[in-house]
């Protein structure tokens, strides 16, 4: 192959991982807002076993520690990328269970079943 083809080829290929690379972090965006969403919306159910989980992970206390774990809902200190904040602790936390469980009642099921979620 010449240097031009090569060139060429190499472009293409860089180009392809580029926009690849794009419509991943738009999925991870979207993805995430949608939690958010659906965790603003919660049912009774859903914030009936948000808050049991709070309540046997901390007592419901924001700056409860335990380890590696902070906070309310104990989550690994490195979900909060340095924001220990209420507001971040809640997003963290409904974006780890959505993620995860795909609720907060199956969350709470599984914690049932494990003694942590």
């Amino acid at each position: 192959m010449s240097k031009n083809v090569k060139s060429t080829f190499v472009k293409i290929l860089a180009a392809l991982a580029l926009a690849f690379a794009c419509v991943t972090v738009v999925q991870a965006f979207s993805s995430n807002s949608t939690q958010t969403v659906q965790a603003a919306k919660l049912s009774k159910k859903e914030r009936a076993a948000k808050r049991w989980i709070a309540m046997r992970e901390s007592g419901g206390n924001y700056t409860a520690r335990n380890g590696s774990c902070y906070g309310k809902y104990q989550l690994s200190i490195g979900y909060l990328h340095g924001n220990l904040s209420p507001k971040n602790q809640e997003r963290t936390a409904d974006r780890y269970v959505y993620s995860r469980y795909g609720s907060w009642v199956n969350a709470k099921r599984f914690w049932l079943a494990h003694n942590w979620y």
